[in-house]
C-alpha cells in the first residue's frame, strides 16, 4: 500500500537533497556501477555452481515427467505472459512514462516509470528557486513521514505475518518435490550463501570500512522481512527505515540508492537466472558453449534489472532467457513447485545488496556508518 508514495517522495527528496546534479552524477554512477558489477559477479558464482555441480543429471526421467505434467498448466499461462513482456530497445523506451498516474494505477505498478518520473521531480526542484521548491519539498517530507508512521504501525504486526506466511509456504510445499530437486535446490542455496556471507561481507570490510557481522545484526530486521514477503518492494520500507536508524545512512542517499535498488539491483534474482537456465539445458541435454555461456551471463543480468520487485517477478523473463538460448520454454514447469522456497532466499540477498551499496556510496561521499 505504501511503496509508491514512498518510493516517489524518497526518491525526489533524495535528488532534491543532494542538490548539484554534478554530485548527483557521481552518485548515481557510483550505484549504477555497484549493481552491475555485483550482480554480474553474483551470476559468474551461480554458473560456476552448476558447471561443477551439475545438478540436471541427477533428476530421474520420470520425475521430470511427473513434474511437467503437475505444473504444464501453470508453465503455459506464464509462457503466454512473455509474448506481452517486450525486452530490449523498447524496455528502455517504457521506462519514460506517457502517464505516470496510469503506470502505478494497476496490481503491479510499473515501477521503473515511477523511479524516471521521481528522478524528474526531483532534478526539477534542484533548478528552480528555492522559495518555489520549498511548498513542494515541505509536501514530500510531509508524506515521507505518513508513510513512516503507517510502515511502523505494520511492523507491529509483522512477527506474527511472518510465523503466517513460513508456516503456509512450509506446508504447501511438500517433502517429496524438495527431495526431488534438491540437488537444484542445493545449488541455488550454495550459491546465494556464498554471494550472502562471502561476497558482501569482503564488500562491506574494504569498501564501506565496516565489521560485517555488526552490519549483518543490524539489518536481520530486514532480512527476515525480505524472506517472509519474498518481495523486494514490500521490503522497500523496512530497507530505507533500518539503514537510516541503525546504520545511519542520510536519508539523500537512503532515498535514492535504495528505490532504484529494489527495482534494478538483484543479486540473487540473476544468480538463480543462470543456475536455472543451465540446469534446464542438462535436464533437456542440451550443450551450451561458453560463448553461449557468457550470453546467459549478460541476459541474466539484464532481465534481472528489469523484472518486478514482487513474489516470483522473474519468471517470465526467464522464459525470455530459455528462449534465447533454445532451451524449452515449457521446462520452466520443472522448477516451479520450488520457486516459492528460492523466491524467498533470493530476496534475502537482493534487500541486503541494496543495504551494502547504500552504505558504500555513503561511505565514498565521506559520511561515516553508525557503530
Amino acid at each position: 500500500m505504501m511503496v509508491v508514495p514512498l518510493v516517489f517522495a524518497s526518491l525526489s527528496l533524495g535528488v532534491a537533497q543532494i542538490g548539484d546534479l554534478k554530485k548527483l552524477g557521481r552518485i548515481g554512477f557510483k550505484t549504477i556501477m555497484y549493481f552491475l558489477i555485483v550482480t554480474t559477479l553474483a551470476v559468474t558464482i551461480g554458473l560456476v555452481l552448476v558447471n561443477l555441480i551439475r545438478p540436471g543429471d541427477y533428476l530421474p526421467e520420470e520425475t521430470k515427467t511427473k513434474l511437467l505434467t503437475t505444473y504444464k498448466g501453470q508453465a503455459a499461462e506464464l509462457k503466454e505472459s512473455t509474448g506481452k513482456t517486450e525486452f530490449g530497445i523498447q524496455t528502455l523506451v517504457n521506462i519514460v512514462p506517457r502517464n505516470p498516474i496510469a503506470a502505478v494505477a494497476k496490481p503491479n505498478p510499473d515501477m521503473l516509470a515511477l523511479i524516471f518520473f521521481s528522478l524528474m521531480v526531483g532534478i526539477a526542484l534542484t533548478v528552480i528557486k528555492k522559495e518555489k521548491a520549498k511548498p513542494i519539498i515541505n509536501l514530500l517530507e510531509g508524506i515521507n513521514d505518513i508513510t513512516v508512521v503507517v510502515i511502523n504501525m505494520a511492523m507491529r504486526l509483522a512477527p506474527y505475518g511472518v510465523f503466517a506466511l513460513i508456516f503456509s509456504v512450509t506446508s504447501r510445499f511438500g517433502f517429496d518435490l524438495l527431495v526431488a530437486l534438491s540437488m537444484y535446490v542445493l545449488t541455488v542455496l550454495l550459491g546465494l550463501a556464498l554471494h550472502l556471507f562471502g561476497v558482501f561481507p569482503l564488500l562491506i570490510k574494504f569498501f564501506s570500512k565496516y565489521n560485517p557481522f555488526l552490519f549483518f545484526r543490524k539489518i536481520e530486521t530486514v532480512m527476515l522481512t525480505a524472506f517472509s514477503t519474498s518481495s523486494s518492494n514490500a521490503t522497500l520500507p523496512t530497507t530505507i527505515s533500518v539503514s537510516q536508524k541503525n546504520l545511519g545512512i542520510p536519508s539523500h542517499i537512503t532515498g535514492f540508492v535504495l528505490p532504484l535498488g529494489a527495482t534494478m539491483n538483484m543479486n540473487g534474482t540473476a544468480l538463480f537466472e543462470g543456475v536455472t537456465v543451465l540446469f534446464l539445458a542438462q535436464v533437456f541435454g542440451i550443450h551450451l558453449s561458453l560463448g553461449v555461456q557468457l550470453i546467459v551471463v549478460l541476459m541474466s543480468v539484464l532481465t534481472a534489472i528489469g523484472s518486478a520487485g514482487v513474489p516470483s517477478g522473474s519468471i517470465p523473463l526467464l522464459i525470455i532467457v530459455l528462449t534465447m538460448v533454445s532451451i524449452p520454454a515449457e521446462g520452466i514447469a520443472i522448477i516451479l513447485g520450488v520457486d516459492r522456497l528460492l523466491d524467498m532466499c533470493r530476496t534475502v540477498l537482493n534487500v541486503t545488496g541494496d543495504i551494502t551499496c547504500a552504505a558504500y556510496v555513503a561511505k565514498s561521499q565521506g559520511y561515516e556508518l553508525k557503530k
